[in-house]
Parts: structure tokens; C-alpha cells; sequence
């Protein structure tokens, strides 16, 4: 006898229960036992002291009540319902995003192409005119030599092209949706749940999806993924670096007669500029953080590296790849930053 059998009784529903009983696998213990060739115990229930009765889920009232779907069901009921709209999906969104494969291929190759005593020297330079500090250019120098001294200058080299292409897109996708929120009171309120959503889904759910949709050999499933997750902050950092100007100077431009376009770029994108800086720091930031979350399905770079220390239990390799991502992660944020501080004072 099950926990709630009693419930449906007094509800008169037995005949229904008992018409829409299967014979599925239920739990996983259910199925470890079937795969097993075994049987689970499928004995009357003893009694449940009242403090320890179960949440009545749809697992615990499907045992009293066979028309009542399992858990089981409702997932199943979710692959489908995917698997049915995947073909359709496919067929969209395979030309729209093919491009970004193109992009993720062709800058592996160049970045990889380019000598390292050249690709070093032209970081360095990169670093100097975006930042002017002299401590913060050595430290990239530094970071890069040290990283071809230990022979992982080349996955270094391949985990910072993914983020280059990855980060520009974020941007030319993120900051225009940035501009129209700050302008749309009701588009904000739309758009904010799916902000919320991407921030916190688990890192590896985005996979789940777009394993199913593209091949892992195309550039494309990792290039999405990272950008999925990377394109929040500068979303939001730009919507509200807008609305954070100073309404006093939002009128002043309106008092000289400027329009919404001259305003916006004139007026508004540069006192918003320090915000925007700091949303692209941390896409930045998520952009390093997923690209070796992505390698788990054929993203190159460290975090193949960390990915072999882990599968072959070699500590040393995943150590000393996770201390390179480490490494790239502070020379990044330092250098964008440098960058923005300089912003900052350019503005004040």
C-alpha cells in the first residue's frame, strides 16, 4: 500500500487510478535493476511515520494512482517535444549561425598562423596603446613568454582566439539589445527574465541543446554556447549606463535642439562608456570561463589540457593548464581594466 492510496479513495478515483497504470521503468533504481535482469521489491509500502511522509510528487502519487504521469514521463515528454521541433530548428538556424563558424576557424588559423615572435610583440603593443601602463605590459609579456616557455603557448594562442571572436560578436550583439532596453521601458521588462535565465543556467545545460543540433566536429556548437553565456553582462551594463545619465544633461542636449540620434552617440553612448568598459571586462571574463567548459566537446585550447589532466588523472597537466588559464584570465582583466581606468580619467 502506497503512502497516498488513501487520498485517491476518499476521492472516489480508483477506477480512473487504476485504468492508467503502466509498466515503464519508474525510478533509476527501477531500471539499474531491469538493465540488471533483476526485480525491484514491489511489496506494500511500510508504514511512513507522519513526519517522514514523502513530498507528494508525481513519482510518490503515481504509485497510488497509475493515471498520474511520473517524473520520468515529463522528461521524456520534453525530449520529444524537442527532438519533434530539432529538424525545423535545424534547418533555421544552421545558415544563420554558419558564418560563426567561418569566423572561429579562420582566426584559429590566422592566430595560429602568426609567428610567436611576432604574435607576442603585437600583444604587447595591444596592451600598451589600450592601457599606457607600463606594469600592466610587462605582466602580458611576461604571461606569454612564461607560456611558451613551458610549451603551452599554442593552446594559450587557441583559447584566446575563441575569446576574441566570441567577445566581438558579444558585442556587436550586446550592446545594440543594450541601447534599444535602455530606450524601451517594456522591452526591458521582456528581455530581463532571459537575461536571468542565461546568467544562471548551469554551464554545461547550454550544451545539452546544441549537441543535439550541430555536429561536434563544427566550430559553431562551442562558438554559441560561449556567446550565450558571455553576452549578459554587456547587455546589461550598457541598458543601465544609459539610463544612469544625468537627466540634467539629457535635457540640456534637448534645450540645443540635438535628436534621439545625436543624443544617443553624442551625448549618451560616451558618459556611458565606463559602464559599458566594465560589461565588456566581464564577458571577458565568462568568454575564459566557458571556452573550457566547452572543450568537454571539442573546443581547442587549456582547457583540452585540463580536460586530458582529469580523464588520464595526470595532476601535473591540468594543474599547470588551470594555472595558464589563471594566468590569461588576470593578464586580461588587467589589461582591460588599465583601459578603462584610462576611459575614466578621459572622462572625467
Amino acid at each position: 500500500m502506497a503512502t497516498y492510496d488513501g487520498l485517491f479513495e476518499a476521492a472516489g478515483l480508483e477506477e480512473w487510478c487504476s485504468g492508467g497504470a503502466t509498466d515503464g521503468p519508474m525510478t533509476m533504481a527501477e531500471m539499474l535493476a531491469r538493465a540488471n535482469g533483476t526485480q525491484v521489491e514491489d511489496g506494500p509500502d511500510p508504514a511512513v511515520p507522519l513526519l517522514e511522509t514523502p513530498f507528494p510528487s508525481l513519482d510518490a502519487l503515481n504509485k497510488s494512482c497509475g493515471a498520474i504521469p511520473r517524473s520520468r514521463d515529463m522528461t521524456e515528454a520534453v525530449e520529444q517535444g524537442f527532438l519533434t521541433i530539432k529538424d525545423p530548428l535545424k534547418v533555421v538556424l544552421d545558415p544563420l549561425t554558419q558564418p560563426l563558424s567561418w569566423m572561429l576557424d579562420a582566426s584559429l588559423e590566422a592566430f595560429q598562423a602568426i609567428p610567436w615572435f611576432i604574435m607576442i610583440p603585437l600583444l604587447v603593443l595591444a596592451t600598451w596603446f589600450a592601457s599606457r601602463r607600463i606594469g600592466v605590459t610587462l605582466f602580458v609579456a611576461f604571461a606569454f613568454l612564461f607560456m611558451a616557455f613551458i610549451d603551452y603557448y599554442d593552446d594559450a594562442i587557441k583559447t584566446l582566439s575563441i575569446i576574441f571572436v566570441c567577445t566581438i560578436i558579444s558585442i556587436l550583439l550586446g550592446v545594440p539589445i543594450g541601447i534599444a532596453m535602455s530606450r524601451s521601458n517594456a522591452l526591458q521588462r521582456m528581455t530581463i527574465p532571459i537575461l536571468d535565465m542565461l546568467q544562471t543556467l548551469p554551464t554545461f545545460v547550454y550544451l545539452i541543446p546544441l549537441i543535439f543540433l550541430f555536429s561536434v566536429t563544427e566550430s559553431k556548437l562551442y562558438g554559441i554556447a560561449i556567446i550565450l553565456y558571455a553576452i549578459v553582462p554587456v547587455i546589461r551594463l550598457t541598458d543601465l549606463g544609459i539610463r544612469l545619465v544625468d537627466k540634467d544633461v539629457i535635457e540640456a542636449a534637448d534645450a540645443f535642439g540635438m535628436s534621439d540620434r545625436q543624443k544617443l552617440w553624442g551625448v549618451q553612448i560616451p558618459l556611458a562608456l565606463p559602464n559599458i568598459m566594465a560589461g565588456i571586462n566581464q564577458t571577458i571574463m565568462m568568454s575564459l570561463a566557458m571556452v573550457v567548459i566547452a572543450s568537454l566537446v571539442s573546443a581547442p585550447g587549456l582547457g583540452v589540457k585540463v580536460l586530458a589532466g582529469i580523464r588520464n588523472l595526470e595532476l601535473g597537466v591540468g594543474l599547470v593548464a588551470g594555472f595558464c588559464i589563471v594566468l590569461l584570465a588576470v593578464l586580461l582583466d588587467r589589461a582591460t581594466k588599465a583601459a578603462l581606468g584610462r576611459i575614466d580619467s578621459s572622462a572625467r
